[in-house]
């Protein structure tokens, strides 16, 4: 224990000396990375650094070396003692950690159809079915398999469906609508397989096709994808402004809008929850819940909108995730304990609850019962925990746990392909 908090100092001081040498104070560092400067603060005083997600975006502004801080190997070199080496090595586990996330496998012919049928003046092949009721019925099943957390069976039917739309679309506005809301769903896919690059493509597409339906609805859901995708680029004051500014385009006479415009308007309101939370914006993340609660209360009796699972349950979801993504492990669980004992309706969101819990668990240095909580995840959606953002917080956590304390942890790392 005493070897443990010796290093953690060490990088606290390795963290101060850059940050002065640099003429920054905490609050700026703190201000550039979204975080609150308590956090630089504890990391200085050689707290939190186990928290290796906020400790390589502090040395990246820094410009700290990884391998000074233990999150990769030392350089060779030829004036490089190799003693020096070896006792970086052992002090610095942390390392073996920081670099457990096995190398992607290459992608799948399904993958490779689906960003073709994204590329602008290609048409994939389709089924030929040109009925627009049939293709309505398509487009939901395709919702329903990205709920289900089915991403492979939705790889493989997406490009077909978007072959169809193009070619029956025309001048009807119905079905450019629907052509829309397909290519969100591969940017929502393309997303969770954390592939921002092609998400930016069918997130255009998206926005394009659903100004031409003319229908605010459509559009409000492709806004809420771009602006969750600048959100993930570091860009989240410019999504909080651009969500604000299309929810409200769309509020006011709640009693008077359809489930679908409520419940459109709600998913927008939550995006902006989790862009203000990504951006440490506490008063937004506020505004926005509560928001979104009046959004949801309004809608009593009503099945949720079958494009957006929007209702109270999803609003307290997404009230989690933002207290995990603010740091504030405590509230987060508070927060998920009674949703834990709740039947919840999608799958997708059964799994979110349980790893925003892995991910406060984490931060309070409970890995045991941040492993279950994943194990939990996957038996409510065994594709979804494969995820790149899933996978890198087992490796983190396998990190962590430098006395393999936990060893189920590294058999499901290894069943996850983290290379541990």
């Amino acid at each position: 224990m005493a070897g443990e908090q010796d290093e953690a100092k060490r990088i606290g001081e390795i963290l101060r000396r850059a940050r002065v040498v640099a003429r920054r104070s905490q609050s700026a560092v703190a201000a550039a990375l979204g975080y609150h400067q308590s956090k630089i603060s504890r990391l200085e005083q050689g707290r939190g650094v186990q928290d290796l997600h906020v400790l390589r975006a502090v040395a990246a502004e820094l410009r700290i070396p990884l391998h000074t801080l233990g999150l990769a190997s030392v350089p060779v070199a030829a004036d490089v003692d190799r003693e020096m080496t070896e006792d970086m090595y052992r002090r610095t586990f942390l390392a073996a950690g920081a670099a457990t996330l096995a190398t992607p496998a290459p992608p799948t012919r399904a993958y490779c159809e689906l960003v073709q049928s994204l590329l602008p003046g290609t048409t994939p092949a389709g089924t030929g079915e040109d009925d627009v009721r049939r293709l309505g019925a398509r487009i939901n099943r395709l919702r329903s398999l990205f709920s289900a957390c089915d991403y492979a069976r939705l790889e493989l039917q997406l490009p077909a469906l978007i072959g169809d739309l193009r070619r029956v679309g025309g001048n009807s506005f119905e079905v450019t609508g629907m052509l829309a809301a397909a290519y969100q769903t591969s940017a929502s896919l393309l997303l969770k397989q954390g592939d921002h690059g092609h998400a930016w493509l069918a997130v255009g597409r998206a926005m394009g096709e659903a100004e031409r339906s003319g229908d605010p609805v459509v559009l409000a859901s492709s806004v809420r994808l771009h602006a969750h995708l600048l959100a993930r680029e570091n860009h989240a004051p410019q999504a909080v402004v651009l969500i604000r500014h299309a929810a409200d385009q769309l509020v006011g006479s709640y009693d008077r809008r359809s489930p679908r415009h409520l419940a459109v308007l709600g998913m927008l309101l939550l995006r902006g929850v989790t862009a203000a939370a990504l951006g440490s914006d506490r008063g937004s993340v506020r505004d926005f819940l509560s928001e979104a609660r009046d959004v949801a209360g309004s809608m009593p009796g009503s099945p949720p909108d079958k494009w957006s699972n929007f209702n109270l349950v999803n609003v307290e979801l997404h009230a989690v995730n933002a207290s995990a993504v603010l740091g504030d492990a405590g509230m987060a669980l508070d927060a998920a304990k009674p949703l834990m004992h709740r039947h919840i309706s999608v799958p997708e969101r059964r799994a979110a609850l349980w790893t925003d819990a892995a991910h406060a668990y984490s931060q309070q240095g409970r890995l045991f019962d941040a492993y279950q909580a994943l194990r939990v995840a996957e038996s409510c959606a065994a594709q979804d925990v494969r995820r790149p953002a899933v996978r890198e917080l087992v490796a983190d956590l396998a990190a962590r746990d430098r006395r393999r304390a936990v060893p189920e942890l590294y058999h499901f790392a290894r069943q996850l392909g983290v290379a541990v």
